[in-house]
């Protein structure tokens, strides 16, 4: 069955496939907050330094990107369930193989198995309510999925610290396979095979395209892996220019192979849909304004200026994570009712008060100010999350919604890797100009001014995000018959 959803319950109470999802973006979510707090002891355990340690946040982000799209384009041509299930076993020898690691090679191997599993469940998990709800209704599941999501933001440190202080950091990668085990026991008992009806249909290889999958994603990785080598070793570096040149190169070939494929990978006219694409974009600027920007420079600020621990740091973050997981799903049931622009038009300027709050004021000042900014922004950003979705979901039709969610979770991503490298370098410049802060409103002290230009940077990405509300309006869902191009 394929939309025999549009009466399902709302509530992962009493929907067991929504509460399969929650729980997985839930612990997809939990798992990376948590190893990220985990990183000084991981290199201290393995003896490597510091700046070699961070790959083990970058294998897992640039094998995520390269996966994310790729799930979303199989969950239309095959077994919804199989493929969910597929990934988690993929997700749990990842986990193993990170707990058993017995040296760092060893660990950023795992780590890339893990993003190869756990890349499904951002574009399954969105791309199924797509399918199940009917417009209308499908805000407040997004707010759902979005609150989960800040939920394990929230608790991740915390768990992460303590586990890493009462135990060792590979507990938590033992935790985590553990929730994977239980995660398959219950996607074994309730998925549905949305694709039953395709089972036989003819071509399905075919219809996959894998080689233009492949090119976008490794597109997106080459991006990602550029942006993040010019924040280390600058734009000059051959390894900076030579992968965003590769990128450039790798998106032309699959504009290109998409408008003359027979089965293209996604249908030309999903990149000319202005309702998609305002709201893809909408979501990697904000995602790059309040994920790269706030949750990766605000440890930076707590930890490195103001001496802050690890835990002391997590419970500082919190309070914000928690505000995006109790209002997402309200936020989301506001944009079924008013719809997604007049929502995200007031939730990105609470986000765009939030960060220019920490710009002018909280940066270098007391933790509970900090804490006060960060919550601000997040209820910003948990009116962002869901309505964004939302709105992208208005564009697409129930056929191809797994590779357009694939895709827009792509731009999510995108935007949270891009903008923590883009603002760590701000930061990094102006760290080394030891010039006065370019926000005329700030008065902290000389030490902690790189921070506050680099959260004014981060408003800008928030006023960009604003200006393209304008693209967003009742938006035509594109679909493969839409792609005259096709041969």
């Amino acid at each position: 069955m394929n939309r025999f959803s549009d009466t399902a319950s709302a509530s992962p109470l009493t929907n067991p496939l929504l509460l399969v999802m929650v729980l997985a973006a839930f612990t997809s979510v939990l798992n990376n907050s948590m190893v990220n707090v985990a990183i000084p002891t991981i290199s201290t355990g393995l003896n490597v330094s510091p700046s070699l340690s961070g790959w083990v946040i970058t294998a897992f982000s640039i094998v995520f990107a390269t996966g994310v799209a790729l799930y979303g384009r199989v969950s239309d041509s095959y077994s919804f369930r199989l493929t969910f299930l597929s990934a988690l076993v993929i997700f749990g020898i990842g986990s193993l193989t990170c707990a058993l690691a017995p040296s760092f090679g060893w660990l950023v191997a795992g780590r890339a198995i893990q993003a190869a599993g756990a890349a499904a469940i951002p574009s399954l998990a969105f791309g199924s309510v797509a399918r199940l709800f009917a417009p209308g209704k499908r805000g407040v599941v997004f707010g759902t999925l979005s609150s989960a999501i800040g939920l394990g933001a929230a608790t991740g440190p915390l768990i992460g610290g303590l586990g890493v202080s009462a135990f060792s950091w590979r507990v938590l990668f033992y935790g985590t396979l553990t929730v994977i085990c239980l995660l398959f026991v219950a996607a074994w008992r309730f998925l549905p095979d949305l694709n039953a009806e395709r089972a036989r249909q003819p071509h399905r290889f075919a219809r996959l395209d894998l080689p233009g999958g492949l090119l976008l994603a490794l597109g997106a990785a080459a991006l990602l892996f550029g942006v993040t080598a010019a924040n280390h070793s600058g734009l000059a570096a051959p390894q900076a220019w030579g992968a965003l040149l590769l990128a450039a190169a790798l998106i032309a070939l699959f504009v290109c192979r998409i408008r003359t494929a027979r089965h293209p990978f996604a249908p030309p006219a999903l990149f000319g849909n202005r309702q998609f694409l305002s709201a893809a974009a909408i979501a990697l600027l904000s995602q790059a304004a309040f994920i790269g920007g706030g949750l990766f420079l605000t440890p930076l600020l707590l930890i490195n200026q103001l001496g802050l621990s690890a835990f002391e740091t997590g419970l500082v973050v919190a309070p914000g994570a928690i505000a995006v997981a109790l209002l997402a799903p309200t936020i989301g049931r506001l944009s079924d009712k008013f719809g997604p622009r007049p929502v995200l038009g007031i939730s990105l300027t609470w986000l765009l008060c939030g960060l220019l709050f920490m710009s002018s004021f909280a940066v270098g000042a007391a933790p509970w100010m900090v804490t006060i900014a960060l919550v601000i922004a997040s209820i910003g950003y948990a009116g962002v999350t869901s309505p964004a979705a939302n709105a992208a979901s208005k564009a697409l039709s129930p056929e191809i919604a797994g590779v357009g969610f694939g895709i827009y979770q792509l731009f999510f991503f995108m935007g949270a890797g891009s903008g923590a490298a883009v603002f760590g370098s701000v930061l990094t410049a102006r760290q080394q100009q030891a010039a006065p802060a370019l926000n005329p409103f700030y008065e902290g002290a000389a030490a902690t001014a790189a921070f506050s230009d680099a959260f004014l940077v981060a408003c800008t990405a928030v006023l960009m995000a604003m200006v393209l509300l304008i693209g967003l309006g009742r938006g035509v869902p594109a679909s493969p018959a839409s792609t005259s191009t096709s041969t």
